[in-house]
Parts: structure tokens; C-alpha cells; sequence
């Protein structure tokens, strides 16, 4: 059983650390993770053994609270209360309050130290006693305003678990018990005449101390917890990207009824410019949805009835019906929700030092304080003024918040910018992994290409047009069931060619079909059935062999007995896939192609993509053992897929990655799922890993570089050689500043960016000659086309040039340029740049 719990009451990893070791010595708990930030905790347990009541005991019994977390629907989540904004509130009013006490003391006891003005009643020696009770009544609010530290702090002692808070009150309740102490001391030196009692303590009263300490450490707080609401926008965003209301048909009459209500099989009806409420299927109407907040992807997708609508996506033009199949819970808003929370919660392996630290980092801190003020209080001849200076220094300046927060904050950000760009990371681990790894497997059909066979040649006889072959072709394989027919068929309804009805239709088996056409008698179908039929191929023969050292499956067409000529038809590799495959190489990472097909193909595709090795002809059980293979070699392995026969490889890399477009089975296996599809996604996440490892890094060093000086320097190691010992005051200044450091580097993550246009490397472009002529045919990615329109006006921008015939793939955001004349990439790019859209590469 995995069980979310919210905990309350923790202020620093020393209190996570307790928590997580109450909690696992609890029988039948396997696994515990404590997310400081989120307030939650995250236990894998056996039901049989336990269950969350003990859990929660536990958790009570250590000093804290828990307790299960309410029910919500996440499809429409009810705005959860953000918590970290109302403490920021909370601790602002406290540091403003402590303020309004603060100046007055800290003028009234530093005012003669400074040479600033004061009234001559503060001058004159017989009311010292009056300025020092003063003092005393002026911290005494501050006390009460910041009580929360010693309520916390004590209680965790007396739970001998102590904490950041126990440093705090431990630091300043010395420092106000002292000032006590020394009042007291000063009403008797004046009771008794004794003048040298009384302006020896008059100097020591160190309520100014206390009453700064608080509000800095408040100050600090309040800084820090402003900086970490901002680590958790990207759920945030995502919970306000559902609707709270959906319009349903009940009863063939629309009703607006709360998200919540909705149930799977209901008629839901979207208006254009509303958000889609839940997951379904577009029954009736078309309309084109904007999924970028899902997906990532900046342009809109068509949706036809039949067409898969998810949550939270916007209908920006049409209204449409469809039928709603996953609500609540289920939704893919509601999982990506849910994802990305749990990978904010967990622990990447990089964490464990810092815990081991902290788990042991405050009782160690007590023991040296009070190794400090012993050692000061013998090296003074008993100057109790110096050791308590020492003493409170190292207790205040101590930070294990820095510490704990230096992983957690930078994971939280970067599993955020994942989501936002549409790369769903499960756990801290995979993020950090991934960072390590030395190859990366792709699947070929689906991954690197496009998973479905499209038309790439028309090689035609004399006297035959390219539109009279692919009548005939396509007029010839309607009637057959067979893939690449499927091809033929989309090509000639994209050209606008009308087909032709055939008869006396018949299939040869590992051969082609045959038919007649007007009378005449037709063929489709492979070399050998033509050699059969006694065609004769000509220097046709020659080009077929070409084509198929290419990768591309030759069909040959005949008709009366002569060749009409050759359609060729191939998986081409996804317009990003070449640029992702260098991408991957540019970074030192080995590019593996793990396909099923025939040697022929996949290395075709693999020498167009430039991949470091090509392993094919893989039975589906075997991809696992080529995946074990790879690491046997010593090195990390990413694998990234989208089918049912890629999960067990998947679940065997050391990062699975899953294309978002695959297969539930395939999605489930995997560490990392990008909603795009898009294998340049799969290069960011490698980025966006290594900038989240980087800064983890970063923020542990400075942590305990921080420590490591600080506390030294706060004990006096280092003043009988420089005279350099730092005050409470500073050392409380100088903790605050520590945590909010730490939380600002890793708030550097949101400003990553992934860099798409890197690559443009010519492995896809090919070079053909086609009836004498040498042409070349370039894919051109283009962002930015929204419809028609900017369809047609990167076309005319484009075949403006001198030697350019182009077409644009508006849902493809591709246009396939054919050459004539050399034009070199800048300049085709210049002409789209200037029509107003954006090229991320050239292939």
C-alpha cells in the first residue's frame, strides 16, 4: 500500500529526518519519504502488518502531526488552500510587529554606542536601572510575537528530537535569561551602593540580542517562504487549468451542473473559447483545441468526430459535442497532477547525505555550543559575557534548513518545468539518473519515425504523369486491406485525384493484386510478380534496388502489360528525430536504434539519422536482453519506446522513457512520459536533469560551506589570530540569509528554456535524381502557422525563391521544399523568418 499523509509541525530537515525515523521503525513500513516542503509525507507499508492509524501515531508520538489527506477531485480541483501564503502572511505581520519593538530597543541600547541622540534621563546615571527595565519590557512583545519558536523548539527537545526551532530558543532564551540576570544584579548592586556591580552588568543586558534574533530569523523566514511558494507554481497552474463547471445534455436539454458531477458517458457540450471539463471523445462537430498547457505544443489540434478530447484543453473556434470517458481522478489533467506531486515528494539518491546530516546536525550543533562557552568561560578567567557570546552565536548561526532544502526545492522547480513543457518525470531518482546516462536506446517505428508508411517516390515511364499512376495505384489498392495501401490511398486523396472503380479484383499472396481498369487488364504488386507477368522493367529494375538500399518498399504498377512505373513507400523518420539523434551525440551520449525490422530498413533509416548502432530483426522478449547487454558494458542506459512489446526494455533501462502517444502499457513502464511525442523532448529532459543535478550540487556545497565556516567562526576559532568572532545579531542575519540563498539558486531553474534550435544537421535531407535531374528535397520545421492562411503565406514566401518548389504541412508544421537550383538554408530560412514565423530546423 503507498499512503499520502500531510504533516504538520516540521521547520527544518532535522524534523523530517525524525519524522522519516519514527516512521520506519513502525512494523510492516518498507518505505518513507518526508517532502519538508510540501508539508507531506509519502509511506509504502504492508496492509497486513500495519496501517495509517499507526503511521499517524507514530508521526504523533515523535512531537508532529498527520493526518490522511482530504478527497479531492483533481479534474476540477477545488483551489487548495495554499498554505505557504497565508505563513508568508503570517510571518510578515509577526516581522513587522516585531519591528514596531525592535527599533526603540535597539535605539535605547546601542544609541550611546553609535553616538546617536538621546534624551539626557537616558544619560543620567541613577536611571540606569529604569533604561535597563526598559530594555527588558520593550523584548518582552517580540517574545510573545515570536512565541513560536519556543513552543516548537522546547517541545522537540523534550521529544529528544531537536530541530532549527530548538536552536533558536535555546539561543535567545539564553541570551533573555542573561539580560534577567543581569537586571537583577543591578537593582542589587544599586540597593546595595554597590556602583562597580552596576555598571559592570549595565553593559551585559543582551536583550537587544534576543529580540533581534527573533525577528532575523522572522525576517528570514518570511523570505524564504515567499521563495518557496514560488517553487510549486507548476502544480499550482495545473490544478487552475480545470473548469468548475461542465454543460452536460441530460435529457436532450443542457444543464451546467459542477465538474464534480459529471459522469463517464455523459454528453458534454464545449462552446467556443471554453476549457473542456473532462476526458472524452468528440461525438458531433469539430472544432480545433489548444493543448498546450498538456502537451506543450503551441499550435492547435484538429478534433472530428471520433477524436480524442482531454481536460483542461481549450476549444478555441466551434462547439462540439462529445462523450465523457475518465472523470475526477482520472483524467490525464488529474495523473499529470498526480505525478508530478509524487516526484516533487520523492527523495533522489543525492538527498541521503544531506539527510544523514541533518538526522544528527542540531545535537551535534548543541554539543559544540556548550563545548564553546565551556572553553571560553576557562580561556577568560570566567567571563560569563564571552562564553554566552560564543555559545549563543553557534547556536543561532547554525543552519540545517539550508541543508534540507538544497534537494527537495531544485526538484520541485524541475519537475515543474518539465510538466510545463510537457515531460511528465515520476521520480526524483529517474530525474537524477538521468543525468548519468551513456546511451540511449530508441525504438525505431513510432519513435524515430512516424509509425505509419507514407508515399516517398513515384518514379514514372514516358508519357505517364505522377497523377496518372497514383489514379491507377490508388484505384488498385482500395479494395485491398493491406498498409502501404493505406498509403497510396492518403497520397492520392491529398492530391485530389479521383479514383477509379476496378473489377475482377484478386490478391496473390506474397505477390500483389491484379485487376482490370476500363477493360484493361492491371498489376500492383512486387518484382517477382511482375517478372511472372513477363513485364519487362527496364532501368526500372536498377531504381527499385536503389529504393530498397534506401529503406523504402518499391511496388511496381503495370497495365496491358507495360510498366506504368513505381510508387515507393517507407515509415519516414519524424521531422525532429535527426536533429534529436545528433543532440543526443553533441552531449557524449551513444545513440542506439532498436527495431524489429529487417536489417535493410533499419539501417537505412539508421544511416539517414546518423545513430551509433542499428541492432534489428529483435523479437519483442528480446529487447529487454539487448537493453541488459548494453549495461553490461558499464554503461547507463535511457530507453525510449511507445509500444506494448517496449515495456519490459523499458522497465529494464535505467531510465524508461515512454512517447506520450504510446501505449498505456508502454506509459506505466516508464520513469518519464512525454505528452508530445516529440523525441527533441526526450534531449530536454537530459538537459533539464543535468540543470537540476547541477543546482543540487550547488546548493549542497554552499550549504555546508556555509556551515563549516559559519560555525568556526561564530565559536572564536579563529580570534586569537585575526580578532574575528561574529556577534548573535550577525550570526542570526547571516542563518536567515543562508535558506533563502539556497532557495533562490534553485528558483534559477524557471528560467530554463529548452534549446530546440540547435541542430540542424543534413542526415535528413536526400539528394535524388529523378529523370536526369538532380533535386534536392529539404523538411523545414516552422513554428508559429495557426491556420490556412499562415499556410499559405509560408508557401508564397518560399516559392518565391528562384529554384524552390514548396508545400506546407500545416499539422505536420513542416514544409517539404523541393530544389532545383542550390539555395543554401539561410536564405530559405530568411524568407520564413521575414514572413513572420519561426524555423527550428532545417533537414
Amino acid at each position: 500500500m503507498k499512503q499520502k499523509f500531510d504533516v504538520t509541525g516540521m521547520t527544518c530537515s532535522a524534523c523530517s529526518a525524525h519524522v522519516e525515523k519514527a516512521v520506519h521503525q513502525v512494523e510492516g513500513v518498507d518505505q518513507v519519504n518526508v517532502n519538508l516542503l510540501g508539508n507531506s509525507m509519502l509511506v509504502e507499508y504492508a496492509e497486513n502488518t500495519t496501517d495509517a492509524q499507526h503511521i499517524i501515531q507514530a508521526v504523533e508520538a515523535a512531537g508532529y502531526g498527520a493526518s490522511l489527506p482530504q478527497a479531492k477531485t483533481a479534474s476540477a480541483p477545488a483551489r487548495r488552500e495554499n498554505v505557504m501564503e497565508e505563513e508568508a502572511a503570517g510571518m510578515k505581520r509577526r516581522f513587522c510587529s516585531s519591528l514596531v519593538f525592535l527599533v526603540p530597543l535597539f535605539y535605547l541600547s546601542m544609541g550611546h554606542m553609535m553616538g546617536w541622540p538621546l534624551p539626557a534621563f537616558f544619560h543620567d546615571p541613577g536611571n540606569v536601572f529604569v533604561v535597563a527595565f526598559l530594555q527588558f519590557l520593550l523584548t518582552l512583545p517580540i517574545l510573545y510575537i515570536n512565541d513560536k519558536y519556543y513552543k516548537v523548539g522546547f517541545k522537540s527537545l523534550w521529544h529528544r528530537a531537536p530541530n532549527m526551532d530548538s536552536l533558536i530558543a535555546l539561543g535567545s532564551a539564553a541570551a533573555m535569561i542573561y539580560g534577567t540576570a543581569a537586571l537583577f544584579q543591578i537593582a542589587w548592586g544599586l540597593g546595595h551602593g554597590d556602583q562597580a556591580r552596576v555598571d559592570r552588568w549595565s553593559m551585559d543586558l543582551y536583550f537587544e540580542s534576543a529580540g533581534m534574533i527573533l525577528t532575523l530569523i522572522t525576517l528570514g523566514k518570511w523570505l524564504e517562504t515567499r521563495s518557496k511558494g514560488k517553487t510549486s507554481e507548476a502544480i499550482t497552474r495545473l490544478m487552475d487549468l480545470a473548469p468548475k463547471t461542465a454543460t452536460v445534455l441530460r435529457e436532450g436539454v443542457e444543464a451546467e451542473v459542477p465538474v464534480e458531477e459529471v459522469l463517464v458517458n455523459d454528453l458534454v457540450v464545449v462552446k467556443p473559447g471554453g476549457r473542456i471539463p473532462v476526458d472524452g471523445v468528440v461525438t458531433e462537430g469539430r472544432s480545433s483545441v489548444d493543448e498546450s498547457a498538456l502537451t506543450g505544443e503551441s499550435l492547435p489540434v484538429e478534433k472530428n468526430p471520433g477524436d480524442k478530447v482531454a481536460a483542461a484543453s481549450i476549444n478555441k473556434s466551434g462547439s462540439f459535442t462529445f462523450r465523457a470517458l475518465r472523470v475526477g481522478e482520472d483524467t490525464t489533467l488529474a495523473q499529470m497532477i498526480r505525478l508530478v506531486e509524487e516526484a516533487s515528494s520523492s527523495k533522489a539518491p543525492i538527498a541521503k547525505l544531506a539527510d544523514k546530516v541533518a538526522g544528527i546536525f542540531v545535537p551535534t550543533v548543541i554539543t559544540i555550543a556548550i563545548v564553546t562557552a565551556a572553553v571560553w568561560l576557562i580561556a577568560t578567567g570566567g567571563d560569563i559575557t564571552r562564553a554566552l557570546t560564543a555559545g549563543v552565536s553557534v547556536l543561532v548561526i547554525s543552519c540545517p534548513c539550508a541543508l534540507g532544502l538544497a534537494t527537495p526545492v531544485a526538484i520541485m522547480v524541475g519537475t515543474g518545468k518539465g510538466a510545463e513543457n510537457g515531460i511528465l518525470i515520476k521520480s526524483a531518482e529517474a530525474l537524477e539518473t538521468l543525468h548519468t546516462i551513456g546511451a540511449v536506446v530508441l525504438d525505431k517505428t513510432g519513435t524515430l519515425t512516424q509509425g505509419k508508411p507514407v508515399v516517398t517516390d513515384c518514379r514514372t515511364a514516358e508519357d505517364v504523369t505522377e497523377e496518372e499512376l497514383l489514379c491507377v495505384a490508388a484505384s488498385l489498392e482500395k479494395p485491398s486491406e493491406h498498409p502501404l495501401a493505406e498509403a497510396i490511398l492518403a497520397e492520392a486523396q491529398e492530391r485530389n485525384i479521383p479514383l477509379v472503380n476496378v473489377t475482377d479484383f484478386t490478391a496473390a499472396p506474397g505477390r500483389g493484386i491484379a485487376a482490370a481498369l476500363h477493360g484493361a487488364p492491371v498489376l500492383a504488386g512486387n518484382r517477382a510478380m511482375m517478372e511472372e507477368a513477363g513485364v519487362p522493367l527496364g532501368e526500372f529494375a536498377g531504381q527499385a534496388e536503389a529504393l530498397a538500399q534506401a529503406g523504402k518498399t518499391p511496388l511496381f504498377f503495370a497495365e496491358s502489360g507495360s510498366l506504368l512505373g513505381i510508387v515507393a513507400v517507407a515509415d519516414t523518420p519524424k521531422p525532429t528525430s535527426a536533429a534529436a539523434v545528433a543532440a543526443f551525440q553533441a552531449m557524449g551520449i551513444d545513440v542506439v536504434m532498436l527495431t524489429g525490422d529487417n536489417r535493410r530498413t533499419a539501417e537505412a533509416v539508421g544511416k539517414a539519422l546518423k545513430v551509433n548502432k542499428v541492432i534489428s530483426e529483435v523479437l519483442p522478449q528480446d529487447k529487454e536482453k539487448a537493453i541488459t547487454e548494453l549495461q553490461a558494458q558499464g554503461k547507463r542506459v535511457a530507453m525510449v519506446g511507445d509500444g506494448i512489446n517496449d515495456a519490459p526494455a523499458l522497465a529494464r533501462a535505467d531510465v524508461g522513457i515512454a512517447i506520450g502517444a504510446g501505449t498505456d502499457v508502454a506509459i506505466e513502464s516508464a520513469d518519464i512520459v512525454l505528452t508530445k511525442s516529440d523525441l527533441l523532448d526526450a534531449v530536454t529532459a537530459v538537459k533539464l536533469s543535468r540543470k537540476v543535478i547541477r543546482n543540487i550540487k550547488e546548493n549542497l556545497f554552499w550549504a555546508f560551506i556555509y556551515n563549516i565556516i559559519g560555525i568556526p567562526l561564530a565559536a572564536g576559532v579563529w580570534y586569537p589570530l585575526f580578532h574575528l568572532q561574529l556577534s548573535p545579531m550577525f550570526a542570526a542575519a547571516a542563518m536567515s540569509m543562508s535558506s533563502v540563498c539556497v532557495v533562490t539558486n534553485a528558483l534559477r531553474l524557471k528560467w530554463f528554456k529548452p534549446e530546440r534550435g540547435d541542430f540542424s544537421p543534413a542526415a535528413g535531407s536526400q539528394s535524388e535524381t529523378e529523370k536526369g535531374s538532380n533535386l534536392m528535397t529539404k523538411a523545414m520545421v516552422i513554428e508559429g502557422m495557426m491556420c490556412a492562411h499562415c499556410k499559405a503565406h509560408v508557401e508564397k514566401a518560399l516559392n518565391a525563391l528562384d529554384g524552390v518548389t514548396a508545400t506546407v504541412d500545416l499539422e505536420a508544421k513542416t514544409a517539404h521544399i523541393t530544389l532545383s537550383a542550390p539555395v543554401s538554408d539561410d536564405t530559405l530560412k530568411n524568407a520564413v523568418t521575414e514572413a513572420g514565423y519561426e524555423v527550428v530546423s532545417i533537414q
